[in-house]
């Protein structure tokens, strides 16, 4: 079965797609925590973080740069962002998709969670 961001990827649902690139599609997320969120995700679905091997560093390098080229054009993200990586239901993993959310534009306490 496809997930929910393989679907996004496809065209079949509708997202806000802020970025893509042959690695990485982004889109904003649908609740939002923070004034800027959005989620980056691996067009090659990996379940999770802890289920990638080691033939995707390319892929997971690949997620860092997205965020770093989002943050140069989002003015939000001018003055720092977060990036978020939840591994696994009892982290707060939702979709069986691995994702990296990116927040900006407020203040990011410490620590999370």
């Amino acid at each position: 079965m496809p997930t929910l961001f393989q679907k996004i990827m496809a065209g079949e649902i509708l997202a806000e797609i802020i970025y893509e690139d042959e690695w990485v599609v982004a889109f904003k997320d649908i609740s939002p925590q923070a004034p800027f969120h959005v989620l980056l995700v691996p067009r090659e679905p990996i379940v999770d973080l802890s289920q990638a091997a080691d033939k995707d560093s390319a892929m997971l390098g690949r997620l860092f740069i997205a965020a770093r080229n989002i943050a140069r054009k989002e003015p939000s993200a001018a003055g720092g962002f977060r990036l978020v990586l939840n591994n696994g239901k009892a982290a707060g993993q939702e979709v069986p998709h691995l994702h990296v959310h990116m927040l900006a534009g407020r203040e990011m306490g410490w620590p999370p969670g």
